[in-house]
């Protein structure tokens, strides 16, 4: 039997990946997975249950047009009592994970092992009880042995493999870091819940840049593995700005996974030392590489570079067609995406 995977992403920012059998509407499909999506009628009449398709293909069955009109349909929404998916989809849900009574899921996994990849960050690889489906860019949130408290990290693997990665921030005097740096052993017990975040890689329809500050190239990790199994036609232009040439991890396998992809510019920039380009993100950014604003723009680092690089777009004159970011703080708190 077909099935396919249909993420639902709700206003609060959780994520949950439902299966949906073929031939099987939406709304059944999360009902029997015990997720309540918003629905009065299921007959396409009312309306409750529209959410707007971000990716994929599906048909929509009947439906009145007072429940859904011609143009709403044209632009992307649909109505999960009436949709049948043919394809892997995304969903946009107008209502929390709360609402629709469900929450993000716990897996259980144990380390496999921790990488000092630098001074300042360390690699973390995690075996999984069963796959977590999440989107490329998303994060969980991850116990730390021995405590009662979860730091959130983005994932820096692919999306479903039984192996989770990630790459963590050194930071002294952190939690997580007290324990990479000095007592994680192969076989701890860690806690993943999740997934969340509305900072996740959209269909790629258009040229693509990316931006990433240190730790901040964990989600285009998985964005990249994502690409890797589903090229585009269109250019992706990754910056990777670190603080000195040592900071700059995982650039084999940023290298690698580009050749793969084909069609992907990586530029790397240092604010210390000797380099082909130092400074800042920004000292290097031009109206060029925003295609005349027909780009996506991608960029998980700092709130200092977030903000750096949103009043550059204004000096450029350029404005790209959607910005989506995330800014991680200099501290073990949450992340913060747009």
């Amino acid at each position: 039997m077909t099935s396919y995977n249909v993420a639902l992403n709700f206003e609060d920012g959780v994520t949950r990946v439902i299966q949906c059998d073929d031939d099987e509407k939406v709304t059944d499909a999360a009902f029997r997975q015990k997720i309540n999506l918003p629905m009065d009628c299921r007959d396409g009449v009312c309306g409750t249950c529209k959410c707007f398709a971000e990716k994929g293909e599906y048909e929509l069955e009947f439906y009145m047009d007072e429940s859904m009109s011609e143009e709403e349909a044209e632009q992307g929404f649909v109505l999960t009592c009436q949709m049948i998916p043919e394809s892997d989809c995304v969903l946009r849900v107008p209502a929390s994970s709360a609402v629709c009574k469900t929450a993000p899921e716990s897996v259980e996994g144990e380390v496999l092992g921790v990488d000092r990849l630098s001074e300042t960050a360390f690699g973390l690889r995690v075996k999984l009880a069963k796959p977590v489906g999440f989107l490329p860019g998303q994060y969980v949130n991850v116990t730390v042995p021995g405590t009662d408290v979860h730091r959130s990290y983005s994932f820096s693997s692919a999306t479903g493999a039984e192996e989770a990665t990630f790459l963590i921030r050194n930071l002294p005097g952190g939690v997580m870091s007290g324990y990479l740096g000095g007592r994680a052993a192969p076989g701890d017990a860690v806690t993943l819940t999740g997934p969340m975040g509305t900072f996740y890689l959209r269909p790629v329809e258009r040229a693509q840049l990316w931006l990433a500050g240190g730790t901040g190239l964990a989600p285009f990790l998985s964005m990249f593995e994502q690409m890797a199994h589903k090229p585009s036609e269109h250019p992706i232009t990754l910056y990777y700005a670190v603080t000195r040439a040592a900071d700059l991890v995982e650039l084999e396998r940023v290298t690698a996974l580009a050749d793969r992809i084909g069609n992907v510019t990586v530029v790397t920039v240092l604010a210390e030392g000797a380099h082909a380009r130092t400074g800042f993100v920004t000292d290097h950014l031009t109206a060029e590489d925003l295609h005349g604003g027909d780009c996506d723009v991608y960029l998980c680092g700092p709130p200092p570079m977030v903000d750096a690089v949103r009043a550059h777009f204004g000096k450029l004159g350029v404005e790209p067609v959607s910005f989506h970011f995330e800014k991680f703080n200099p501290t073990e708190t949450g992340a913060v995406a747009a």
